[in-house]
């Protein structure tokens, strides 16, 4: 699900930019500060939606930036339990499949994919199930139910999602 929230934080603007928009500067310097965080409470972080306030800006000697205060509204990312999402198969192993969900992926371990017996065939680098005869594989388009979440602050590579396929 994706979130709008309000943030306060300083941003600051290198003398470089100065002849440029500030609200553009402080937009495009929050985007690259903010870039790929994740947090435990809030999810992934998106991108800086709008700015509310850009309060005057602070020199400090030795720094020829300025830095503002800064309240802005920023989308992030973060599943929910229980929440069914759409997504597309990435990456089919042996012990189940990789579904992109939005900015992340998730696993769906081979055991909830369905209820028919699954086998993995690793020249076709697909999931095959035996009596239904139906198949998973790389670029499917699946929806999926969220069971696990596991959030780890500032590190989106060691962030799980698990999920089942929903029928």
């Amino acid at each position: 699900m994706y979130y709008k929230v309000k943030i306060e934080d300083t941003v600051r603007i290198p003398p470089r930019r100065f002849d440029e928009p500030r609200d553009k500067v402080a937009i495009e310097t929050l985007n690259e500060t903010y870039d790929g965080r994740l947090d435990k409470n809030l999810g992934l972080f998106i991108c800086v939606n709008e700015i509310e306030e850009l309060g005057e800006g602070k020199l400090i000697m030795g720094d020829g930036a300025s830095y503002h205060n800064v309240v802005f509204n920023s989308i992030f990312f973060k599943p929910e339990q229980q929440e069914i999402i759409d997504g597309e198969v990435i990456e089919i192993a042996e012990f189940g499949a990789f579904v992109r969900i939005g900015p992340m992926d998730g696993l769906v371990h081979v055991s909830q994919v369905t209820d028919d017996f699954i086998t993995y065939d690793p020249k076709r680098g697909a999931l095959l199930a035996r009596e239904s005869n139906k198949t998973l594989d790389e670029g499917d388009l699946v929806r999926a139910r969220t069971v696990a979440i596991s959030l780890k602050d500032n590190s989106v590579k060691d962030t799980k999602s698990g999920m089942e396929i929903t029928k």
